[in-house]
């Protein structure tokens, strides 16, 4: 399948391998990895770097295989969801940091149409998550406001 925003090709990217059962070598019970995603999600952790902690440092590598949940039905259940989407945020901060640097090198024609790609995606998603409920109906990618939401 093509890239998104160019004709090319790349490389596939590592999948993770398929398995339906715990590991037998996995030694945390589903109650104490719950306890170690909410701790990590109040300490400031997303969730995408709570289940990279979880697999390097206490050798767990499905979460949702130990607890029988994903980490973001275990933040969703105790109330630790973050407002927006994890991709969606990292994107909204990509485009703020991006237009920070072109108020100060404005003739940086390279990253202006990088910019326009990354809002374009933004936009993609931003109504995407809308149509799933996940974020409000109405929701629009406003860059004046998403240094708001970045801060």
């Amino acid at each position: 399948m093509a890239r998104m925003h160019s004709r090319r090709r790349g490389k596939s990217g590592s999948k993770k391998p398929v398995r339906t059962t715990m590991p037998h070598w996995v030694d945390k019970r589903p109650e104490e990895v719950v306890d170690l995603v909410t701790i990590m999600s109040k300490e400031g952790h997303g969730p995408s770097m709570i289940g990279i902690i979880l697999r390097d440092q206490h050798g767990i590598p499905d979460v949702r295989l130990v607890a029988g949940k994903s980490i973001n039905e275990i933040l969703k259940e105790n109330n630790l969801q973050s407002e927006y989407p994890e991709d969606l945020f990292n994107l909204i901060a990509r485009a703020v940091n991006l237009r920070k640097h072109l108020e100060l090198n404005p003739k940086d024609l390279h990253s202006t149409r990088g910019l326009n790609l990354i809002e374009a995606k933004i936009r993609r998603l931003g109504k995407y998550y809308a149509e799933k409920g996940r974020i409000v109906k109405d929701w629009r990618y406003q860059p004046e406001k998403a240094q708001l939401i970045v801060r």
